[in-house]
């Protein structure tokens, strides 16, 4: 019988309680259901052919115990040892489909107009500066005809893209976006277009990253073929078939003193790990210092690390704390991709500063000569076979160029203690056989389960640091959603090995405790503990920040129920925004303004690109930072400012049901959190309703109503 398998299930949950869920939420009732199997948080239920894709697609994000669970449809749990990693393959294709897909339909759907306007391309471009730079690349800036404001884009520093010629749509080149400012934008590409000056406009669109997916499905390929070396081993632990085992822990002094009880502790477990430890660290708790801890401690033991995360960003951050700290630290990846302050240190610069890289590039410079002497045509007639040697002098020239380039690379490999890359930046055409001692994966709840595979792949031990209750790995595909591709490695361990190789960081530095209460109950057992420096703190502790009403309460709740602020569908998009809402959020921004609050210190956040867009326009000229959720993960401000934007008769709340970026969005705050929404809506989802009912019992609650500049 087919099946459909369920996670994320509450320890409680019985077989009963699965067959009531079946005919409650699925309507199949339970004299139809085959076997289950129940281990682990985890549940396979054999059903009637035809039923797994229906029952998934039900049972997805339904709750149970108060615990939203996962469903997909499934082979059953004892189809092979590796059944994991092939459903992983299929729904890596099935994501990666989706993604070439949403590429060709915004091609043949948009306008270009329209395709800007959703973010996905820049139109109408002239080229007003080339230069060469970056480890033998070229840097073009690009900026609008009419020299005006660039509009919102989702083309950020480090995304793929191609730019293209206007008039008859021929890509010119593929590159990554190297730099953006207000009015120009400079991408990277491996060659200057070819006759760019005959081409009046250009455009640039992002584009999937092909190579990505090719690591991903190579590394549980590879993972799924390992026998008898260290890699099957893992794998094992990591499928559940063995469990983690852990060496006696070493007395070893800080190098940190100022970590915590639970810092040490992580550390400590991360260190005596044998294959794999989880480090929990949920808003605020200082999980970066403590892995930067753990990485630097590693090295004191002598061995080679590799340092990863899923993004740029999260990577840079890692390393800008380990050039902090003066380690031997190599940045992997395409230098555009890296923060400028750090690009010196990427292997690409590195190698370009490196002596018997300027001996090649003289070399190959003496062998470009050669072979056009070559190709020149003289009055005298040139001896015989001269040519013929002058050729064969220019390509050994370039031969020897290229093997001074590949031993500079390898000594600089060689002689690094930390590699720090992107997951899917693992290049085996750079790092060749090597091997870690350790990989340490940062912010891995924001990956999916394949690009973990990548570094598993080359480690003795992992240790994965990140929080499942805030995003999880971006997913477009539905289908691959529904399979569990959303579920990142992390999440799926904690499930599995348990508290025997987690450990949580429970003290956090960033939000006054009345911001960090709710986020605390909901997600973590009540377990976080609010630090001393930052339990009490408000914005009008701030200097220069006055004191009343706005800047005294840690907290605010204003419900706009009843008032007419209605949402509406962005024009000519598939994004809502909420215009009311947002005039409000313009008076609460400007009154924080008023009273003192600096614009870098106050964040905006929405859920919706269209709202964001909107938000951008009204508060243009006050510097104030706004963006949707997934721009802020990892960041902080002394104040937030929330517009869910949902308000409709049918309670309809869309990406809102998502509750892990509502605790993101809501413990981005340091000082002051101000939300705003319509509790009408809202409270149709039982998680609303506990948060509104929260800022009632604290006094944080009040109607738009209240409000004496209503807009």
């Amino acid at each position: 019988m087919p099946c459909v398998i369920l996670e994320r299930l509450a320890p409680r949950v019985g077989k009963a309680d699965l067959l009531r869920l079946l005919d409650q939420k699925g309507g199949l009732p339970g004299n139809r259901v085959g076997k289950i199997e129940l281990s682990g948080g985890r549940a396979s239920i054999e059903v009637p052919s035809g039923w797994e894709g229906r029952l998934a697609k039900a049972l997805d994000g339904a709750e149970l115990h108060g615990r939203r669970i996962a469903a997909w449809a499934g082979a059953p749990a004892n189809a092979g040892e590796h059944e994991h990693l092939q459903r992983l393959i299929h729904l890596l294709e099935v994501e990666r489909e989706a993604e070439g897909q949403r590429a060709v339909e915004l091609s043949r759907r948009l306008s270009p107009a329209e395709a800007e306007r959703a973010g996905h391309s820049l139109v109408d471009l002239i080229i007003v500066d080339e230069e060469a730079g970056l480890g033998g690349r070229y840097l073009i800036k690009l900026a609008k005809r009419s020299r005006g404001r660039l509009p919102w884009t989702r083309l950020g520093v480090g995304s793929p893209l191609v730019l293209t010629s206007t008039a008859d749509a021929r890509i010119a080149a593929r590159g990554v976006v190297y730099d953006r400012r207000e009015k120009d934008i400079a991408i990277a590409v491996a060659q200057l277009p070819d006759e760019a000056e005959d081409v009046e406009l250009w455009r640039l669109d992002l584009s999937s990253d092909e190579i990505s997916s090719q690591r991903q499905r190579e590394a549980l390929e590879r993972a799924m073929r390992a026998r008898g070396d260290r890699l099957a081993e893992l794998r094992d632990v990591l499928l559940g078939q063995q469990s983690p085992e852990f060496a006696a822990p070493e007395d070893e002094a800080c190098l940190d003193a100022g970590l915590n009880a639970n810092q040490r502790a992580a550390v400590s477990l991360a260190l005596s790990a044998r294959d794999v430890a989880l480090v929990h660290g949920p808003p605020g708790t200082g999980k970066t210092t403590t892995v930067v801890e753990l990485i630097r401690r590693a090295v004191r033991r002598g061995e080679k690390v590799l340092a990863c995360g899923p993004s740029n960003m999260a990577v840079d951050n890692l390393f800008e704390r380990l050039l902090h700290h003066n380690e031997r630290v190599v940045r992997l990846g395409h230098p555009a991709r890296v923060m400028p302050e750090l690009r010196g240190q990427t292997l690409d610069m590195l190698v370009e500063r490196h002596d018997d890289v300027r001996l090649a590039r003289k070399l190959v410079k003496d062998a470009l000569a050669l072979f056009r002497r070559a190709a020149r045509t003289t009055r005298a007639k040139p001896e015989p076979g001269a040519r013929r040697e002058m050729r064969a002098e220019a390509k050994l020239l370039l031969a020897d160029a290229r093997r001074l380039e590949a031993q500079a690379v390898e000594h600089i490999l060689d002689t690094a203690d930390i590699l720090c890359a992107t997951t899917t930046g693992l290049d085996d055409n750079v790092l060749g056989s090597r091997r870690f001692d350790l990989a340490v994966i940062d912010e891995a709840c924001q990956s999916s389960e394949p690009g973990c595979w990548i570094a598993v792949g080359r480690a003795d031990r992992v240790v994965l640091a990140g929080d499942h209750r805030q995003l999880p790995p971006t997913v477009l595909s539905a289908e691959a959603a529904r399979g569990g591709f959303a579920i990142s490695l992390f999440e799926r361990l904690a499930e599995k090995i348990g508290p025997a190789a987690l450990c949580l960081l429970d003290v956090q530095y960033r939000m006054h405790e009345a911001i960090m209460e709710f986020s605390s109950l909901e997600f973590y057992d009540a377990a976080l503990v609010a630090d001393d420096t930052a339990a009490a703190h408000l914005l009008a502790d701030l200097p220069g920040v006055a004191a009343n009403a706005l800047t005294s309460a840690p907290l605010e709740f204003i419900d706009t129920a009843g008032a007419g602020f209605d949402e509406e569908l962005e024009p000519d998009g598939q994004s809502r925004l909420n215009r009311r809402e947002a005039d409000l959020v313009v008076v609460k921004v400007n009154a924080l303004l008023a009273a003192g609050v600096m614009p870098p210190q106050i964040g905006v956040i929405t859920p919706y690109a269209a709202q964001a867009r909107l938000l951008g326009e009204k508060l243009l000229a006050s510097e104030v930072e706004i963006d949707t959720v997934d721009g802020f993960q990892g960041r902080e401000k002394e104040v937030i400012v929330i517009s869910l934007v949902r308000s409709n008769e049918g309670g309809e709340i869309g990406f809102l049901s998502d509750l892990r970026r509502t605790n993101v969005a809501m413990t981005r705050a340091r000082r002051k959190l101000l939300m705003i929404g319509d509790s009408a809506t809202l409270s149709a989802d039982p998680f609303y309703a506990r948060l509104i009912a929260h800022f009632e019992s604290r006094g944080a609650y009040r109607t738009v109503w209240e409000e004496d500049q209503m807009p």
